[in-house]
């Protein structure tokens, strides 16, 4: 088979190697033709050599095509694999630290919350010059898959605005699956689950096992898991709550709902400092600083370790080859997808992108009809859409005013602060982020002045009531393979890439 994919954000390490190994791993497509492409060339070069390298010690002739030249990358494009991150580091670091001087603690801050819907204004003005580059020079039948966070809004404003048929894939739905077979004992492939909801927000609605129903006993089982009992708080509390188990980690869904992170004094009480992932303050941000620092560092040591072996027992869950396998070959999948919504989930709205079981062959996605979700985890996700929904329309119109609504619409937001910290709040915001938000000319301009004129709001100098200091190199280097697993982690399995244009 003979089509071309391009990786858009492939200065993302862990991510593009290892989804390049997972599509390699197909033996029909071991003449598929390759594109990376990053604004970073330095980046760029580096993932190049090596996944280069392990093409050619896999035995394959396929010549990637890397460029900083994205529509010279696209010319002809059949999948679009995305993995940007607006504004890198650097924006990142805002959607972190000003919330914070009004007391947001957040863990991630990529999917909804302050930095979440930043991160969404950044990415969707462009996703949709990427769209329109897809739409001009790729192949007629292309489809994006979308990595990027935040995920909803994204593929929400790809698909309404930006012309392109996208699909947005997560591997959240994976991990609680391994965790729901972990608790009773059983080996993933023997529990069957159904998981329907938004993404990041998706609950386990079935689980069974040889037909027997796992879901009303999982509360006892979470409760008595020897790690899960302490790194999980989060998640436990909504499933005794709710009654359903939650797909995010303990970090993540602690800043999607209003209860669990805004008193400080509080937070140490739902969070586990093992591992950033279960509610460290900015653990994202430290991880992905961490991870980045020792890659430009440790370059010249992967180059000397192992090559990626691509075959079958070594492909990821990452759903992006899978899908692509199916589409060309006709092999059906069964998988969790973001797509618009359409009625498959009854009682969310149509327009809303949600995350349900599909199947994929040759004759592309099919989406089976889920229903009505419970009522408490539809409210859920009924909140949070409605944040997604006025994000990407500000974030499209470049309107500053429902921008500031779905800060006020937040969960945690709104917890927390009052409206007229909100307002101030957004105006910092956008100030901070000026270089990546070309749509909000006027209103940048405006909160300058606002900003200049004094009679502000007092702010607290708050580093969180859970952060932990970033490792020097140094620090790093006395633990190397800790440090890899800490750059992998970086990657998230989305978002590590760092191109701003």
């Amino acid at each position: 088979m003979a089509f071309k994919v391009v990786f858009i954000g492939a200065g993302s390490i862990g991510f593009t190697r290892g989804l390049l190994r997972d599509l390699l791993a197909v033996p029909e497509f071991h003449n598929i033709q390759v594109a990376f492409t990053d604004i970073n060339p330095h980046n760029l070069e580096m993932v190049t050599e090596l996944c280069q390298r392990d093409i050619h010690e896999n035995g394959l002739s396929i010549q990637i095509q890397a460029t900083t030249d994205r529509r010279e990358a696209l010319e002809g494009a059949k999948y679009v694999l995305c993995t940007i991150r607006v504004g890198g580091l650097e924006a990142f670091a805002t959607d972190v630290d000003i919330p914070l001087k009004y007391g947001v603690d957040q863990c991630v801050g990529d999917t909804l919350c302050a930095g979440g819907i930043m991160y969404g204004q950044r990415g969707i003005s462009e996703m949709l010059r990427i769209c329109q580059d897809i739409r001009e020079v790729a192949a007629p039948d292309v489809t994006l898959l979308n990595y990027a966070n935040p995920m909803a809004m994204l593929t929400w404003a790809c698909n309404k605005y930006g012309g392109v048929r996208t699909i947005g894939l997560c591997h959240g739905v994976q991990h609680g699956h391994h965790q729901i077979a972990n608790v009773y004992g059983l080996d993933k492939k023997d529990v069957d689950i159904i998981c329907a909801g938004i993404n990041h927000q998706t609950w386990y609605i079935q689980a069974s096992h040889e037909g027997k129903d796992l879901t009303a006993g999982l509360l006892e089982a979470f409760e008595n898991h020897a790690v899960y009992a302490r790194t999980e708080k989060v998640r436990i509390d909504m499933l005794r709550r709710f009654g359903y188990y939650s797909t995010e980690s303990n970090g993540h869904l602690s800043e999607y709902v209003p209860w669990y992170r805004k008193r400080a004094s509080e937070i140490g009480d739902w969070i586990d400092m093992g591992s950033w992932i279960n509610g460290e303050t900015g653990g994202y941000l430290r991880v992905c600083t961490e991870g980045r620092r020792w890659f430009e560092t440790d370059f010249p040591n992967w180059m000397k370790d192992p090559a990626f072996v691509y075959a079958s027992e070594k492909r990821s869950e990452e759903h992006g080859s899978y899908i692509i396998e199916g589409l060309e070959t006709g092999r059906v999948y069964r998988g969790h997808f973001n797509l618009v919504n359409k009625g498959v989930i009854s009682n969310l709205p149509d327009d809303a992108i949600i995350e349900a079981p599909g199947y994929v062959d040759r004759n592309g996605i099919s989406m089976p009809h889920v229903g009505e979700l419970p009522l408490g985890p539809a409210a859920i996700c009924n909140v949070s859409i409605s944040v997604q929904r006025l994000a990407v329309e500000a974030a499209v119109h470049g309107d500053d005013k429902l921008l500031r609504q779905a800060f006020m619409m937040d969960p945690l937001v709104g917890a927390v602060c009052n409206p007229k910290e909100i307002w101030q709040m957004v105006d910092e915001m956008l100030v901070a982020q000026e270089a990546w938000l070309p749509q909000y000319g006027a209103a940048i301009a405006e909160a300058k002045q606002r900003l200049a004129a004094g009679n502000l709001i007092p702010t607290r100098d708050y580093e969180g009531a859970a952060r932990v200091k970033v490792k020097t190199v140094a620090d790093m280097q006395q633990d190397r393979e800790a440090a890899n697993k800490n750059a992998g982690e970086a990657d998230k399995g989305k978002d590590r890439a760092t191109t701003t244009a």
